[in-house]
């Protein structure tokens, strides 16, 4: 199965060596001999022609927030409603559930609350799981059609399925706790307040449900 990866941001320059850069990440979190993967660096104006190009799409997480002003967003916002149209499986982690669930008719702010960052709980169906956050912008208000299957105190609409044929979450599950600590070193200070860097550092340890996620993402897709 080919799926295409709608690369929307860039690993810090610090992180490219030792991690690589996001649709890596994204590789080896879903890494299968049945998945083939084609990077399409939608951020630099790359595009597919269609959304028949790939059996599958994933939209990455970004640096950037869908409010802000690139020329890249609109193609990216008229992407999504074909692949909703054409009902292809599509994931996205971050930013790509933000931007999906906006391309789709939900509304996304920057977050009054702030920042969640680091090792984080979620209600994800009936269980309680761990994931890595690192993001400040929230899905306010969800699309019509969209059920929410993953939620916190901190953020409401922390995972979203469209009809079984999109499945979206806020949290970053391509993060290990390396790659968390990397940011909390080298992109984190002076723009995430200090005392939540400190908090998400001595949460480091806390074991992840990480492989749940891929295996959950891998068998939507296979389906």
């Amino acid at each position: 199965m080919k799926i295409g990866i709608l690369q929307t941001g860039k690993s810090h320059e610090s992180l490219l060596n030792k991690f690589g850069d996001y649709p890596d990440l994204f590789k080896i979190f879903l890494r299968s001999e049945d998945f083939v993967f084609q990077t399409y660096p939608v951020l630099e104006m790359v595009f597919p022609k269609s959304p028949d190009e790939c059996d599958g799409w994933l939209i990455t997480g970004s640096r950037h927030g869908v409010y802000e002003d690139h020329e890249w967003l609109d193609p990216l916002r008229k992407f999504i409603r074909l692949i909703d149209k054409k009902k292809a499986p599509l994931v996205g982690i971050c930013f790509g559930h933000q931007i999906i669930a906006e391309a789709l008719g939900g509304v996304v702010e920057k977050f009054q609350g702030g920042w969640s960052v680091g090792s984080t709980k979620y209600k994800y169906e009936d269980r309680n799981v761990i994931l890595n956050a690192w993001h400040q912008d929230q899905v306010v208000v969800p699309p019509a059609n969209a059920k929410t299957v993953l939620t916190s105190d901190f953020c409401k609409f922390a995972g979203l399925n469209y009809d079984d044929k999109i499945i979206t979450f806020q949290p970053h599950p391509e993060f290990n706790s390396d790659y968390i600590n990397g940011l909390i070193e080298n992109r984190g200070k002076g723009i995430v307040p200090d005392d939540l860097l400190i908090a998400a550092k001595s949460k480091l340890n806390i074991s992840n449900d990480n492989a749940l996620f891929a295996s959950k993402i891998l068998s939507f897709f296979a389906k």
